[in-house]
């Protein structure tokens, strides 16, 4: 068996293992806690938290990652040079998304927040090898590759920002001589730094399209706490105007690939 057929199997048993880890997460549940319970435990304290409906991304992630492992299989992509780059860094990411949930579900949420940066870092790399945003692909790339991994690391920006909250306001901590609220609009303004990066160098209109639906998210959660839906409204809009220019920069410079 040579290392490319070992890649494209190694990429099906991390996206199975994922789903089905996932799935067990809250069917079961571990620890006989369900995810999002464990995530809403201090929703007085961490403002930057989606509304329950907004995790449904997940399912549109699974479908993509499989998407990604039946492309990646084809006979015809065994040696693709991106397909190739990618294979073990998101193999990683699997194993540490597993690692994550199990000690997210038993409250060692300190170690969870190792194991999302590593999610985070691999995720990076491959959309970093895939060249979003620099070159064209083929359709079938760009549509179970390229989309995938840009909403993927979109979604992973907005929970590992989640992951850190939740630890600190675990620890006791409250937002130091600032307070929550003011730490909430840096956290959006960081968010937005990194639209505006993703429009100018990589015209990443799906990146920006997950932020907007995280923001939205947080406006709904957060409802009536009026600081929190001013704040999360304006960073929405503002991702929202940055998604609009990016979709008209493409199409007015032709290169409307992902």
């Amino acid at each position: 068996m040579d290392r490319d057929t070992v890649r494209q199997i190694a990429v099906w048993v991390g996206v199975v293992a994922t789903i089905v880890v996932n799935a067990l997460a809250n069917a079961l549940p571990i620890n006989n806690q369900a995810t999002g319970d464990i995530a809403n435990q201090f929703k007085g304290q961490n403002y930057w938290l989606p509304a329950g409906y907004v995790f449904a991304i997940w399912g549109l992630i699974y479908l993509g990652l499989m998407a990604y492992a039946v492309y990646q299989s084809l006979p015809s992509q065994r040696e693709n040079p991106r397909l190739r780059l990618i294979g073990w860094p998101f193999v990683v990411s699997c194993v540490a998304n597993i690692v994550w949930l199990l000690l997210f579900h038993y409250n060692q949420f300190v170690l969870s927040m190792v194991a999302m940066v590593v999610i985070l870092a691999a995720l990076i790399v491959i959309y970093l090898s895939l060249g979003i945003g620099r070159s064209a692909v083929t359709p079938g790339e760009r549509w179970t590759v390229r989309l995938t991994f840009s909403i993927y690391l979109g979604w992973i920006t907005v929970a590992t920002v989640a992951n850190a909250a939740h630890v600190l306001v675990s620890l006791g901590w409250t937002g130091g001589f600032l307070g929550s609220l003011p730490w909430l609009i840096l956290m959006f303004l960081v968010a937005l730094a990194l639209a505006a990066a993703m429009a100018v160098q990589r015209r990443d209109l799906a990146y920006q399209l997950v932020l907007l639906w995280a923001f939205i998210g947080i406006a709904v959660n957060y409802s009536n706490v009026t600081g929190v839906v001013i704040s999360a409204v304006l960073a929405a809009v503002a991702v929202g105007v940055i998604a609009v220019l990016t979709g008209g920069r493409a199409l007015w410079q032709g290169k409307t690939y992902a």
